[in-house]
């Protein structure tokens, strides 16, 4: 592709994304590209890392714009993409030449709105912090009360793209095995600094179509990610409960941890994630996942009421901590989002800690960076839930590596560790007492 191809590319593929009404973008990318097998893999790259960058600083490309009295369309902001990262303004109007694979020519109007931002870079002094910082005017907030001081450089770090970071299944390879077995795909990967389990590539690649992956030997799964599924502390012989399991991600992690002895039980409202999982289980090797679908009135946990060793609740969240690889994830968040999340965590933790047998353990996470999500659904539960009590991380934590955070709770982020954000809490029901 040439390089006027590829900005067609990108404005054609934001236009899908802000045409899908939520879909996540990398849902529509997937689609977009699947429908143009004729862009290869290097070009695929160029497209992505262009629309990715624009949903980045999606904020701040607009205030450029709304500044000089323009609307944010797809074209007028990869344009000034371009200008606010150094193009001159000719190039920009070379690119947008007009040719058979290329963006139209700019009319006048708009040259009269792109030509003032040649020169300039994309930060600007007059910007609102929340415009400066890539987030929601309304969450601002919560992230100060989050990070106080340090929120201009966590911020800047979440605006980073996202490494690729990979599982390795130790019941299939080593991770020297695992790390040898992509060198040989001509993928560089490193050991993650957390994860005993993790490997990290530092641009994304396309690992799914490799026989590492191909044969169960490394899932794509975030190093923080795995650090929870570490919290849980399965181990061979005992009952899991994943109650929240989606696609599978943090179940495969924990049933390698059990080395395929004991029973979990892959648990989720929605049956095509559950369907998803099969597949992944098994190609991973593992054998003792059951799965079941919970629905309204059913009286299966009631039935195998505190019968379980660990119960995870990786609760439905904001996903403010992924915006790294969900950039577009801050653009479709709203107040009301938040505000229907929050009791539904709740009713999430108080339907799955009815499982936890006297001295088990309840694992809460999320992949959120806001208290009212963490800390203060915690203490939320342990108002309703006396016969509960923490676990501080210190008590917990049996990794190699040093422990990342201070007591009580796990609590990750981009700019501290390397990872997308994540929260986890572990709750042990304190033996004796009786079923609420």
């Amino acid at each position: 592709m040439t390089p006027s191809a590829r900005l067609l590319a990108a404005i054609e593929l934001i236009e899908e994304i802000e045409a899908t009404n939520g879909r996540p973008a990398d849902a529509v990318a997937n689609s977009f590209f699947r429908e143009r097998r004729f862009i290869g893999s290097g070009d695929r790259r160029a497209v992505s890392d262009r629309a990715w960058g624009v949903l980045r600083a999606r904020r701040r490309l607009a205030w450029w714009l709304e500044r000089a009295g323009a609307a944010a369309s797809p074209r007028l902001l990869v344009a000034a993409s371009l200008l606010l990262e150094g193009w001159a303004f000719s190039g920009v109007e070379q690119g947008f030449s007009g040719g058979q694979f290329a963006p139209a020519p700019l009319a006048t109007p708009e040259k009269n709105v792109l030509r003032p931002l040649e020169g300039h870079t994309i930060d600007h002094p007059q910007m609102p912090e929340p415009v400066r910082l890539e987030i929601p005017d309304w969450i601002l907030p919560a992230l100060a009360e989050r990070f106080g001081g340090d929120l201009h450089a966590e911020m800047d770090a979440m605006a980073e793209p996202a490494p690729l970071d990979l599982r390795v299944n130790l019941l299939k390879a080593t991770r020297p095995e695992a790390q040898a077995a992509l060198a040989g795909e001509g993928i560089e990967a490193h050991p993650t600094p957390l994860s005993p389990w993790g490997l990290r590539i530092a641009h994304r690649r396309a690992v799914t179509s490799g026989a590492a992956f191909q044969t169960g030997a490394v899932e794509i799964q975030d190093e923080g990610s795995q650090l929870v599924a570490a919290l849980v502390g399965a181990a061979p012989g005992m009952r899991v409960a994943d109650w929240c399991a989606g696609a599978g991600g943090k179940t495969l992690a924990i049933a390698m941890a059990m080395e395929n002895r004991g029973h979990i039980v892959a648990c989720d409202v929605n049956e095509k994630r559950l369907e998803g999982a099969v597949k992944r289980l098994r190609r991973a090797g593992i054998h003792n996942v059951e799965r079941h679908l919970t629905t309204e009135g059913d009286k299966w946990a009631k039935r195998r009421a505190q019968t379980f060793d660990r119960v995870l609740v990786d609760a439905p969240c904001t996903g403010t901590g992924t915006w790294r690889r969900n950039p577009d994830g801050r653009l479709r968040l709203s107040e009301s989002d938040l505000a229907e999340l929050v009791p539904k965590q709740a009713r999430i933790l108080d339907a799955a800690e009815r499982l936890v047998r006297p001295g088990g353990r309840l694992v809460y996470a999320t992949c959120s960076l806001l208290p009212a999500e963490n800390e203060r659904q915690i203490e939320a539960f342990l108002g309703r839930h006396g016969e509960f009590r923490v676990i501080p991380l210190s008590q917990a934590w049996d990794l190699p590596a040093a422990q990342p955070c201070v007591d009580p709770y796990l609590s990750l982020t981009p700019r501290g560790h390397g990872t997308d954000g994540f929260f986890g809490a572990i709750l042990e029901r304190q033996p004796g007492q009786p079923l609420a």
